[in-house]
């Protein structure tokens, strides 16, 4: 028997007449008519293929297969009563619901340990899934609640999806110590002339630093792709090629490695990251208030710029 075929409405009625022993009182009780009550239960009957209720003198007697029912039907009308005049409210100290957030590598090993730090002082029975991003799919995702937020440079969204900006960060550039063709400050010709290990999870294409090449009809030859800044930084110790990324990812990726960090040699842009969200979940309660406390938790690591809506 499949949820979506049964009117929900029938359980109303069968919880008044349990509660109240009677097809009158339980119309006074609904406020309905005792013909549309009576209805009520004979459509319950069929459906249940069982009297439920005998009558014996003026009382209506529950079955043993409707005191089997009671106290589930009772206990689910009671959840559904509070969840509706609960609803639009938030209590994260009791809440044990879990946001899902979409991020990239970089911005889950810099700020991620912060935010769950800062969830379990004030939520201590609420869940955090970080996902990877996928950006062809992030509005879809946003719309339907498969996703919370997501954190990602500037992308192409609808105006239903909302975004602040987080962060605007330069770009550096990764080379090793007593690298043999960089004696003296980077350059732009000495790094054009030198290969280099670039960080995405795309399959082709180039990074934010290839489009600021590529404006003034530069390129630059990569020989790896990798996906994590911290294997980026790891081959750049070894080898002689560059690696370049934001100052922050640079500082978290070279932490344990002595690689130098160097401006990156092109006046460009810092590069921008937003925290995403739906329009939907606007006025949202507790989508507020996680979003609230992300935007918090970016907006305190090292270097990050003030932030400002959009």
């Amino acid at each position: 028997m499949h949820l979506s075929r049964i009117d929900l409405n029938l359980f109303t009625v069968f919880d008044a007449i349990y509660r109240e022993g009677g097809i009158t009182p339980a119309s006074k009780r609904l406020h309905l008519s005792q013909p549309a009550v009576s209805h009520s239960l004979a459509r319950l009957r069929e459906l249940l293929d069982d009297p439920l209720f005998e009558r014996h003198g003026n009382a209506m007697v529950p079955t043993p297969r409707a005191r089997a029912l009671a106290a589930t039907i009772s206990r689910s009308l009671g959840a559904l009563e509070h969840m509706m005049h609960n609803a639009g409210q938030f209590d994260p100290a009791t809440s044990d619901r879990t946001f899902t957030i979409a991020v990239r590598e970089a911005h889950e090993f810099s700020f991620l340990p912060t935010l769950l730090q800062r969830v379990r002082e004030t939520a201590p029975n609420v869940d955090v899934a970080c996902v990877r991003i996928e950006r062809r799919d992030l509005e879809e995702d946003l719309q339907s609640g498969d996703l919370d937020v997501g954190v990602d440079v500037a992308l192409p969204m609808s105006l239903d999806v909302r975004r602040e900006r987080v962060s605007a960060e330069p770009l550096v550039v990764l080379a090793r110590e007593n690298h043999p063709l960089l004696k003296g400050p980077l350059d732009l010709d000495a790094y054009l002339a030198l290969e280099h290990v670039l960080v995405t999870g795309r399959r082709r294409g180039g990074g934010y630093e290839d489009v600021a090449l590529g404006r003034i009809g530069l390129t630059r030859r990569i020989r790896i792709r990798c996906q994590q800044h911290a294997a980026a930084c790891e081959i750049v110790s070894r080898s002689d090629l560059l690696a370049t990324m934001t100052r922050n990812q640079a500082e978290l990726a070279n932490r344990h490695i002595e690689n130098r960090v160097l401006p990156f040699p092109l006046e460009t842009a810092p590069l921008e990251t937003f925290l995403y969200w739906h329009s939907n979940v606007q006025d949202d309660a507790a989508n507020g208030w996680f979003r609230q406390l992300v935007l918090e938790t970016l907006s305190t690591r090292p270097h990050d710029s003030s932030t400002s809506a959009t």
